[in-house]
């Protein structure tokens, strides 16, 4: 096993309520079979404002405890299937053990001659998707940002929300671009529900939802929000397994779910996720971290699953990085086609690899 850190630039800074990001610092994980190499993408950003994990300790865990653990319990006899049980023992690091359980799951799939799109149960050879916009240095600015988007075809609109830019953002998309465009807000747990008056003032925009509008951890919060105001509160950081997913509907704390295969531990437990919507006919939407092409397109067989009915997060990486480490996606009217060939993801490019390589070490097995 080998982990390898990269390093690529965004186009423009990404700004929201957890700060500014100016690159995106990547961790990868190489699984080397008999069959060939599988590739996974950790989805930890660089810093633990998203959530508790960041690139340098999902290395550190990977390193000293998830690979050690994994090869003990399986006696190195790994396939997808064993990967979240045998790392159970450990707590937290859901994207850390993503990532293994992916490049697991991708060099067993490229074996197999399968996609992942066949694998997970996709319905369909075509996804909608949705664009995130950060916080913009001013409302005119937005403005053209948005702009861009739609007139790129995109229908849906995400926008970064933050207490004292929220109500005016907002209100001037909805004016400029009409009812017919998807605006969606995202506030990352920036909000107390003692905002509620404050949020309910977003209500006549009719929003197809709001993200995460309070802390991970206040379900009962969320839960009393959704009786307070109109638009859909939509769960992210909240939601981070199955489990959590069922509570979460059952207490009334969530009308959406965003499903991201890092924050819940794998595309498994993503898929899982996914079927618990569907049976409590909660509507579910495929989230995105700003990845490379190599995890967006895993995402984008994600998303093709039946239940996931809102576009996603699944623009074309080229839109927030400069640069990228796969044969660059193309969006065509706002849809991607959902890969088809062997395994998780395209094929890594060797020279895009070497440019934007800043480390890389193998992992001992035994």
């Amino acid at each position: 096993m080998e982990l390898r850190r990269v390093r690529l630039p965004f186009r423009v800074p990404i700004r929201s309520s957890l700060g500014t990001s100016r690159w995106r610092d990547v961790l990868l994980v190489r699984v080397g079979t008999p069959g060939g190499d599988g590739w996974g993408e950790c989805a930890a950003l660089a810093e633990p404002t998203y959530s508790a994990e960041y690139v340098e300790g999902a290395a550190g865990v990977l390193r000293h405890h998830l690979v050690p653990l994994l090869m003990a319990t399986t006696g190195g006899d790994v396939d997808a299937a064993s990967v979240g049980p045998a790392l159970a023992g450990v707590r937290g690091h859901p994207m850390a053990k993503a990532a293994l359980e992916t490049a697991v799951l991708d060099a067993e799939l490229r074996a197999a001659g399968v996609s992942l799109a066949r694998y997970l149960g996709a319905t369909r050879t075509v996804v909608e998707a949705g664009v995130a916009v950060g916080m913009s240095s001013s409302v005119g600015a937005l403005l053209d940002e948005v702009a861009a988007a739609v007139d790129e075809g995109f229908r849906r609109v995400k926008l970064k929300v933050a207490p004292g830019w929220d109500v005016e953002p907002v209100r001037a998309v909805r004016e400029r671009f009409g009812d017919d465009l998807l605006v969606q807000a995202d506030a990352n747990g920036a909000y107390r529900l003692s905002d509620a008056t404050h949020l309910a003032a977003l209500d006549p925009f009719g929003l197809v939802l709001i993200e995460q509008p309070l802390e991970p951890d206040d379900l009962v919060g969320s839960a009393e929000l959704a009786r307070r105001i109109r638009t859909p509160v939509c769960l992210d950081e909240s939601i981070t397994s199955a489990e959590v997913a069922a509570r979460a509907i059952a207490m009334g704390a969530v009308a959406v779910v965003n499903v991201k295969p890092g924050r819940v531990g794998g595309f498994l437990e993503a898929r899982r996720v996914h079927d618990t919507c569907v049976a409590a006919g909660v509507a579910a939407w495929c989230g995105g971290m700003f990845e490379t092409g190599l995890a967006r397109s895993a995402n984008l067989a994600l998303a093709a699953l039946p239940g996931f009915s809102l576009p996603g997060d699944l623009s074309p990486p080229s839109r927030y990085l400069a640069g990228d480490l796969v044969a660059p996606l193309v969006a065509t009217d706002g849809s991607l086609a959902v890969p088809d060939r062997p395994g998780v993801g395209p094929d890594l490019r060797p020279d895009a690899l070497r440019e934007h390589t800043t480390g890389s070490e193998r992992v001992p097995l035994g």
